[in-house]
């Protein structure tokens, strides 16, 4: 599991929100060992008027941008992990939605697997009941 939410510059495009999902989900999977199957994603689109970096806007300044908050449970990947996973990231959205501006961010939240999960269950719970199932 991780959740992905993604703020992309320009107007709605389905087309865009699928490819963008496909491919944060598959580099999730790919450089951070993340279930495909419990990956989140929800994107949002923001005007590129609305959009400023450096006091002017993405309109002109002639270029896209976007903004990834990924979470992933703490202690689950090293910092080489992370560290291809953002460049993998910022590389494969230059390619579905670019020229990117390089004020285009990606961050990787770690949260503590007590405070956080789905289905109603914490992450903390999911591992502590693998090693319990494991043991018997």
């Amino acid at each position: 599991m991780p959740i992905l939410n993604v703020s992309v510059s320009g107007q709605a495009d389905p087309a865009l929100s699928r490819s963008i999902a496909t491919a944060l989900s598959e580099a999730a999977a790919v450089h951070l060992h993340k279930d495909p199957g419990v990956t989140a994603v929800v994107i949002r689109y923001i005007a590129p008027e609305s959009w400023f970096v450096g006091g002017d806007s993405l309109t002109g300044q002639g270029l896209k941008s976007f903004h990834l908050d990924i979470k992933v449970t703490a202690g689950t990947n090293t910092k080489v992990e992370m560290a291809d996973y953002v460049e993998a990231v910022f590389r494969t959205m230059n390619q579905l939605h670019g020229p990117l501006h390089d004020a285009s961010y990606i961050v990787v939240h770690e949260v503590p697997a007590a405070a956080w999960g789905f289905a109603g269950k914490t992450q903390e719970h999911r591992f502590i009941v693998s090693k319990i199932k494991t043991a018997a």
